[in-house]
């Protein structure tokens, strides 16, 4: 399991003076990308490949809340990732100073070609990162029906 440390800042509280839900998906952020460059799949690689990530959801289950004067911790592990490399599957964890779990969230994506703008698998170097990277308990290799669990698609308004 992967795991970044942040100080929570004055910038990161909502109105209520705790933790805001967009500073949750900033961490959340910051941790991946922190954890692939560590892969070797940094924004030079990627522009050379001419790669980019694209979220599909991130469903955030908060447990309790947060507030500034300690560090959290925010965990990452991978726990699905088609044959391919295509469509991954991250999950991560938010801790307390205390070491308690205070969010939980899963969140899956995609690999764009910046160039076609399309869903693409990775090159064999990129998948040969992935291949020794730790995979979370329960991790399993995804598939197109995978991404498509929750059904949703867009509503179009009648003008």
């Amino acid at each position: 399991m992967y795991f970044k440390e942040f100080e929570i800042r004055w910038s990161d509280l909502d109105a209520n003076r705790h933790l805001a839900n967009s500073a949750y998906l900033n961490y959340m952020s910051h941790t991946r990308m922190a954890y692939l460059i560590e892969l070797g799949v940094n924004q030079k690689t990627l522009a050379q490949k001419q790669l980019g990530p694209v979220v599909f959801y991130e469903h955030m289950y908060y447990f309790k809340e947060a507030f500034p004067g300690r560090p959290i911790r925010v965990s990452m592990e991978i726990m699905g990732m088609s044959e391919d490399g295509k469509f991954f599957e991250f999950h991560h964890n938010f801790y307390n100073h205390k070491g308690e779990n205070f969010a939980h969230c899963e969140m899956m994506g995609a690999w764009m070609d910046l160039t076609t703008r399309k869903l693409t698998g990775l090159t064999d170097d990129f998948l040969k990162s992935f291949e020794n990277a730790p995979k979370g308990e329960g991790f399993r290799v995804l598939t197109k029906e995978d991404t498509r669990k929750f059904a949703k698609a867009p509503r179009h308004l009648s003008v």
